[in-house]
């Protein structure tokens, strides 16, 4: 009798018919003696319906930050569906319970908004499975030492998910989304991208942190640290699919790289649009410039990605970096306020009109000359390469935000993504 853990996406949860649905298809699974935990998001638009009504009420800049109560609010989200779920669950003759994030026992730190996971007491849901019951837990979510309510930031149900899979050491963790797998890139943009039967954790990891919306970055990090099982497949099947078929569907997330796996050179193609860029020039060319620009934009807890030094010139440099674009105005006021005038340079200058597109693969380790192809690429389309950052798996290029579906079209078939697995 395995431990499940079903995650549900918010498209999943979108309406009473849709909760309804996911209540049949988990009682499919106990049905057939799995002990299931369920972690749903709230219901499609709810959380932004949440942080709208705040955002009417707020002032741009207030004196007083208001983070602490907007994670109060925005956690009935996944409370309300939750109990839906549970409520579903019941009328199918399925005998559940509903937990917020804190009757789970699931610690975090005080981080209002984008909270991080610190552990999990999980002796009371394990009670109730031991009583035939299935557990609902809301995701994104959790409670300080304080007992403050706290959230994991956008995605975090994806994140409370597999932490929990973790905590319990379940035999698997089923990610339901509304698309039915990991592709080779997003076919909204390419038509030909193919849906992969599996793909490895290493490069799961990347196309998160580069752009793929399919998975939560910090969800993915957590089925690495801790080997957790994962499945990426769809909610919209029927919900009466043979759970055999089901149990084998989307994309297995493997630890077990195969030569299968390593026959395929690049596996995917990643990108964001949520990119900035911004150069600080005419920076003195000495020991330390670095830290003193990124320490301060640290110390703000602004993320930097891609980063640029030029060659010194009459002692001089020009600094170069990317941020999410949401961060652009933010970056460039810190720096302009508090690096600016103790640091001696020219000027600060950003440009918020780019990407970032990517190649990942775990082929890449054994392939010379992944990287120059891709260059040849993008040349022979017109297009500009503004910014390189590479790692063992990938190989990323900033460009100007016009070309971007260009570029990913023109990658993709150049690396053969549009063919069949062998």
């Amino acid at each position: 009798m395995a431990l499940i853990v079903h995650k549900y996406g918010g498209t999943s949860m979108g309406s009473t018919e849709r909760i309804r649905n996911v209540a049949k298809r988990v009682a499919k699974w106990a049905r057939a003696g799995h002990r299931m935990v369920v972690v749903p998001s709230a219901m499609s638009g709810e959380t932004n319906r949440l942080l709208g009504l705040a955002k009417e009420l707020a002032p741009a800049k207030p004196t007083t930050p208001y983070n602490r109560e907007l994670d109060m609010l925005a956690a009935t989200g996944e409370q309300a569906s939750s109990a839906l779920l549970a409520i579903a669950l019941q009328s199918e003759g399925v005998e559940a319970v509903s937990y917020t994030g804190w009757q789970m026992g699931v610690q975090t730190d005080s981080s209002y908004t984008k909270a991080r996971i610190e552990r999990i007491d999980d002796e009371r849901v394990r009670a109730d499975l031991d009583a035939g019951r299935v557990v609902v837990v809301t995701g994104f979510q959790g409670v300080d030492e304080l007992g403050n309510i706290t959230t994991l930031g956008r995605g975090g149900s994806d994140t409370s998910a597999v932490a929990i899979a973790a905590a319990m050491k379940a035999d698997e963790c089923l990610i339901y989304t509304d698309v039915d797998g990991v592709y080779t890139t997003d076919p909204r943009v390419e038509p030909d991208a193919r849906r992969l039967a599996k793909i490895s954790f290493e490069e799961m990891l990347e196309m998160a942190s580069l752009g793929s919306k399919v998975l939560q970055i910090r969800s993915v990090e957590f089925a690495g640290k801790y080997r957790v099982p994962l499945r990426v497949l769809s909610s919209f099947t029927p919900w009466d699919i043979d759970i055999n078929e089901e149990a084998v569907s989307g994309t297995l997330i493997t630890f077990e790289e195969d030569e299968t796996m390593e026959q395929a050179v690049v596996s995917g193609i990643a990108f964001s649009r949520d990119e900035a860029k911004i150069s600080v020039l005419g920076v003195p060319d000495k020991p330390g410039i670095a830290y003193h620009i990124l320490g301060a934009v640290a110390d703000a807890n602004i993320e930097v990605d891609v980063i640029i030094q030029n060659l010194s010139k009459d002692g001089k440099t020009d600094f170069s970096f990317t941020v999410n674009r949401a961060e652009f105005a933010r970056t460039v006021d810190l720096l302009k306020t508090k690096v600016l005038p103790t640091l001696g340079a020219a000027d600060i200058v950003g440009d918020t009109k780019i990407c970032k597109v990517s190649i990942v693969g775990i082929g890449m380790r054994s392939h010379v000359g992944v990287a120059s192809k891709m260059f040849r690429v993008l040349s022979e389309e017109g297009i500009n390469i503004q910014m390189i950052s590479t790692s063992e798996i990938k190989t990323s290029v900033v460009i100007d935000e016009k070309y971007m579906e260009l570029a990913v079209r023109a990658l993709h078939k150049a690396f053969d993504l549009d063919q069949p697995a062998n």
